[in-house]
């Protein structure tokens, strides 16, 4: 799940900001080419809620690298659009082999914190999910011994 919605937060980044403006996912050793974003999920969570029904917790920081003379004014224009851009997000759902359904899920949370020329944007995109029996580990057989001894 939470690469389909690093693949959504791609998808609005690529149509706010266009191709001048560079996405990475994984760590760049060298050739880092700016201005940027970095998508980084922070410590996604799983909580049984009821049954088969799960609440997913994912959290987001999504850096922005400039390369601009005035690297305030330049995060603090970035970090308005980000809010705006990054409140609805796609994530492609299978529902079988050869179709997929599109779900919405909003952005929650956000803020952004300047640190050393680099924006940090956070948001949240927290959702319920229902697995079904086959994402369900469940034990089929279970063998066990129920023989009593006596002690000395």
């Amino acid at each position: 799940m939470v690469n389909k919605i690093i693949d959504g937060i791609c998808l609005k980044l690529k149509e706010e900001f266009g191709d001048d403006y560079k996405i990475y996912t994984e760590e760049v050793k060298q050739g880092l080419k700016t201005p940027c974003f970095f998508i980084n999920v922070l410590n996604p969570s799983q909580e049984l809620f009821h049954n088969n029904r799960y609440y997913l917790t994912n959290m987001f920081c999504i850096q922005y690298i400039t390369d601009s003379k005035e690297p305030k004014d330049e995060c603090n224009r970035i970090r308005d659009r980000l809010f705006n851009c990054l409140e609805y997000i796609n994530i492609n759902e299978p529902v079988d082999k050869e179709n997929f359904v599109t779900s919405l899920i909003r952005g929650k949370k956000m803020h952004g914190e300047y640190d050393d020329d680099i924006l940090n944007f956070f948001v949240n995109y927290d959702m319920f999910v229902i697995k079904t029996e086959a994402e369900i580990n469940k034990i089929e057989s279970c063998d066990y011994n129920s023989e009593v001894t006596e002690g000395d």
